[in-house]
């Protein structure tokens, strides 16, 4: 049965962290499932997770995302309420994975749960409102259901192999900081067109 050392935690928040970016009902009804059938043995500040009711409540949840993420402009209003929802959640799920570290270490981890599942968030939602102006929904479903499967095979994989999952959560949030880096740029770009040339001095 796979347990979690000190040195495989910070490994779990990473993961962890990013799959709750994508979608947090999908991470913690994973974690708690695999708590509950004793997949794995989780941190002991997270096995609240295999309590039925959490359990309960996040399939609830999971199954209300998953319709309202696949719905066009409905999306967007569900993805930017949780903006207030998945990063604080990160941030807690950090919290109580790290709770036998030493204080300090346990604070880093929380800010680097909620700036991991942040990021996380903002790239989906920016993808999100790329794709949701298309007069189709069937890219909106694609899309979602990828979230959705990454978020739980991250979440899994990252109880088996923490390291493997932190670094595929590593590789996307990089990808996402670099893409965000290139959009700024082109709108830069795109302005700099737009604005009139100046008109020369008279003198």
């Amino acid at each position: 049965m796979p347990t979690f050392t000190p040195s495989t935690i910070a490994a779990l928040v990473i993961a962890a962290s990013f799959a709750a970016g994508l979608n947090v009902y999908a991470t913690v009804l994973t974690l708690g499932l695999l708590a509950h059938t004793h997949w794995v043995v989780l941190p002991a500040g997270l096995e609240v997770l295999a309590d039925w009711w959490v359990i309960g409540a996040s399939g609830a949840m999971f199954a209300m995302e998953f319709i309202a993420d696949k719905v066009p402009g409905i999306d967007m209003i569900w993805n930017a309420l949780h903006t207030f929802i998945r990063v604080p959640v990160a941030g807690l799920l950090a919290y109580r994975a790290a709770s036998h570290l030493s204080p300090q270490m346990q604070l880093l981890a929380t800010f680097a749960g909620a700036a991991i599942a942040l990021i996380a968030h903002s790239s989906k939602t920016a993808v999100r409102a790329i794709v949701t102006p298309s007069p189709e929904p069937v890219s909106n479903i694609m899309l979602s259901g990828s979230e959705d499967a990454l978020a739980i095979g991250v979440t899994w994989l990252a109880t088996a192999h923490a390291w493997i999952a932190a670094g595929i959560a590593i590789a996307f949030l990089l990808l996402a900081v670099v893409m965000a880096r290139s959009i700024v740029r082109a709108l830069r770009a795109i302005r700099r067109r737009m604005q009139p040339a100046s008109q020369p001095g008279i003198g």
